[in-house]
């Protein structure tokens, strides 16, 4: 009887493949990054078939570590990065240009007019999300009229659209299946999140013919099998989640009120509301947190732009640092007399400002200043950055007086002590990192074991949950105000109407 899980976890920068035994321990691994295209300063891109290569591959090779072949895999599951674009053709499965990835901000200009023109009462009614570049509708709509022809055989039904998972699900069926969840579908602009259905008056808005839209599942489903010659012999895709939601799930935040954080290139916060939408007051986004038996659960989310990749900004754009794990060390070593603070609105700022003209600064430098200080700058604005999410989602849902009691966090950054350790001290509550590190990956191949009968229902899932660490604050509540005070002048002067 098969009763291993396979996890992929198609992010930003890199594809990672996870095999799983029945227990959700993991077996082995294989992880290929690719290439970050950036054709225009704010614009950034991937090459489809970037996306695809480095999947069977990573797969490949860890089913190979594994020594289990296609037929030992009870499950499937795709976590992906989000909001990203990819149109393809229907007759080939070839992508019509470079996917335009969820950073991107070529079409803030769209969705200004679409604001002025008061749509985005609308957006924000039915889908939970603000008329940003962030979300997929507008990127669709540049594609179809930027390559030559596209429209008109998008209107034809020639070409499809999907999010990563969507892309995958296509190539990975061999074109059987064009197919999305609901947590991937909910963040497209498209899609009502109250009726759980794509919207014709929103495909209208944005100019998006409906027949390119995919087919929207619960996370844990059928979603079809991959073809026989793509792993050796055909493994049934049984669950799919965008990367935060399918970390919400690996965290086992199935309770109203329980809240995690993911810091990988951007930092992701999701508070579960329940059954019921919360609409948020302060620039948050309502979203699908996960799909199970045909009820939708909600969150309130605040999205941060840039976190692990302002510490690669540092190694590949300044060159103060070699690796990545130096700025530990040098965040230890910086005078905690200085006050530097690093806003890094690269690609604009996220919720709960949304200001994507605003770019990145440093603010505080004295002639003191040095590496050290501007590496714990980079590390001190992710938790800057979760505070200003997490007051939002108290101010909006008032049952959310529990989320600061706890912050569960995973990804990357969570690696470093140091910078869990200010997270909480920002925060001034508890912050709990699990003895799983790849939630992302768990959390999808949780959802393909439910699917496939060899894991337990969420409750009993939530209860076998871990505590790798807790991180309890101990900053002085005096220096914490001058921080806080410190990082949110620098934030005023960052904005473009300069609030």
């Amino acid at each position: 009887m098969s009763t291993h899980l396979l996890a992929i976890d198609q992010g930003t920068t890199s594809t990672r493949a996870i095999v799983f035994d029945a227990g959700l321990a993991p077996v082995a691994s294989a992880q290929r990054e690719f290439r970050q295209i950036y054709p225009r300063p704010g614009w950034v891109e991937h090459d489809p078939e970037d996306l695809w290569a480095t999947t069977v591959a990573t797969v490949s090779e860890a089913l190979a570590r594994a020594g289990l072949h296609a037929a030992d895999v009870a499950g499937l599951g795709i976590a992906n990065q989000r909001e990203t674009v990819v149109v393809w053709e229907r007759a080939t499965g070839r992508a019509i240009h470079n996917a335009i990835v969820w950073q991107d901000r070529r079409t803030a200009e769209v969705c200004a007019r679409l604001e002025a023109e008061g749509a985005g009462s609308e957006v924000a009614a039915k889908t939970g999300l603000l008329l940003n570049p962030y979300f997929s509708a507008a990127k669709i709509g540049w594609l179809l009229d930027r390559v030559d022809g596209a429209r008109a055989r998008a209107e034809a039904g020639e070409l499809l659209f999907g999010t990563v998972d969507s892309y995958l699900i296509w190539r990975l069926t061999g074109g059987a299946a064009h197919a999305t969840d609901a947590t991937n579908a909910c963040r497209t602009s498209l899609y009502d999140i109250h009726a759980g259905r794509f919207d014709d008056d929103l495909c209208r808005l944005f100019e998006v013919p409906r027949a390119m839209l995919p087919e929207v599942f619960d996370c844990a489903g059928d979603f079809g099998a991959t073809s026989p010659d793509v792993f050796g012999g055909s493994i049934r895709i049984l669950g799919v989640a965008g990367d935060q939601q399918a970390a919400t799930v690996g965290q086992a935040c199935f309770e109203p009120g329980m809240a995690k954080a993911t810091y990988g290139t951007g930092a992701f916060a999701l508070l579960n509301v329940g059954e019921r939408p919360v609409i948020s007051r302060n620039r948050l986004l309502t979203t699908v947190a996960y799909q199970l038996g045909g009820v939708r659960t909600y969150a309130l989310e605040g999205a941060i732009f840039v976190a692990g990749a302002a510490v690669q900004w540092l190694r590949d754009g300044l060159g103060l640092v070699r690796e990545a794990s130096e700025t530990q060390a040098l965040a230890e070593a910086a005078d905690p007399d200085q006050d530097v603070y690093l806003v890094p609105a690269f690609v604009g700022l996220g919720a709960p400002h949304w200001d994507a003209e605003a770019r990145g600064a440093l603010f505080g430098l004295t002639r003191g200043a040095g590496r050290a200080e501007i590496a714990r700058a980079a590390l001190e604005c992710v938790g800057y950055q979760t505070r200003d999410l997490l007051e939002a989602m108290q101010a909006d849902w008032p049952e959310a007086a529990g989320v600061r009691t706890v912050l569960r966090v995973d990804g990357g950054m969570a690696a470093s002590d140091w910078t869990l350790q200010f997270l909480a001290d920002v925060l001034d509550a508890p912050v709990d990192r699990p003895i799983a590190p790849e939630t992302t990956a768990l959390g999808a191949a949780y959802l393909a074991g439910l699917a496939a009968g060899v894991c337990p229902e969420p409750a009993d899932f939530a209860a076998a949950w871990r505590l790798e660490r807790r991180f309890a604050p101990q900053m002085d509540p005096a220096r914490r105000s001058r921080k806080i005070a410190g990082w949110r002048d620098a934030v005023r002067r960052t904005k473009t109407d300069l609030r």
